[in-house]
């Protein structure tokens, strides 16, 4: 009964792949060759408008382009639809496993037809331009959502690396976590632009973050002091 099942649950498996490939935070020169190859060879290929304009193959090139919008339930049956002839190649902005298309393909195709080529994710880059490890902070993402308090509840040398919207920015959510008892001199880095010729990565604190200009869309890094070590009162 167990080889039967198995079987039923090949015999369900697309014949083709889709392959997942991480873009990098924009620039070109952030994408790993694995992935820039697969989009390079894609006889069909899935991405965002922007992502397409930059990466895709030009017209007539025999490159069949189909471009990620608020309908996912469309863009999955075109996928579903175009894997009965040809692997399909996915682009995702960032790394895939990280707030990407990727949750989405996992709950309409099985895992086993799913082939994910990582890529460098915006958070990664603003941790590396200031050079800071980042295997103990807390990742959240206020894009198109808000963590739940507790996720944002304050300890002394807590570290958070949060993504933003055009609605939670560098003024709201500095408020937020003010308003959950951070301490004012907490240190805040507002990194924008991640990757462009334009990129800026502006050190402040939460305190001061309301009186200089407003960023949106940008990844924020936020540090709080160390706790100060008690000295004993000498006998």
């Amino acid at each position: 009964m167990e080889s039967e099942g198995l079987n039923q649950e090949r015999a369900a498996l697309p014949s083709h792949r889709i392959v997942v490939a991480g873009i990098g935070p924009g620039n070109p020169h952030y994408m790993v060759p694995a992935a820039r190859a697969a989009i390079e060879e894609a006889r069909v290929l899935v991405g965002g408008r922007r992502a397409l304009a930059q990466f895709a193959r030009p017209a007539g090139s025999g490159q069949e382009t189909m471009a990620v919008t608020r309908d996912i339930a469309g863009v999955m049956a075109f996928i579903k639809s175009r894997l009965v002839t040809s692997d399909v190649v996915v682009m995702v902005s960032g790394d895939p496993g990280y707030y990407s298309l990727l949750d989405a393909l996992r709950r309409c195709f099985p895992p086993a037809c799913l082939e994910v080529i990582p890529g460098i994710s915006a958070m990664q880059l603003a941790f590396a331009r200031l050079a800071l490890p980042w295997h103990e902070a807390t990742l959240l993402s206020f894009h198109g959502r808000r963590p739940q308090d507790a996720q944002l509840a304050y300890r002394p040398g807590r570290i958070l690396g949060l993504l933003t919207d055009a609605h939670y920015t560098s003024h709201t959510i500095p408020a937020i976590l003010l308003a959950a008892g951070w301490p004012a001199d907490t240190g805040l880095y507002i990194c924008a632009r991640l990757s462009y010729e334009d990129e800026a990565v502006t050190a402040t604190t939460l305190g001061e973050a309301a009186s200089l200009p407003e960023v949106a869309s940008s990844v924020l890094v936020v540090v709080a002091p160390e706790p100060q070590e008690s000295t004993s009162p000498e006998a």
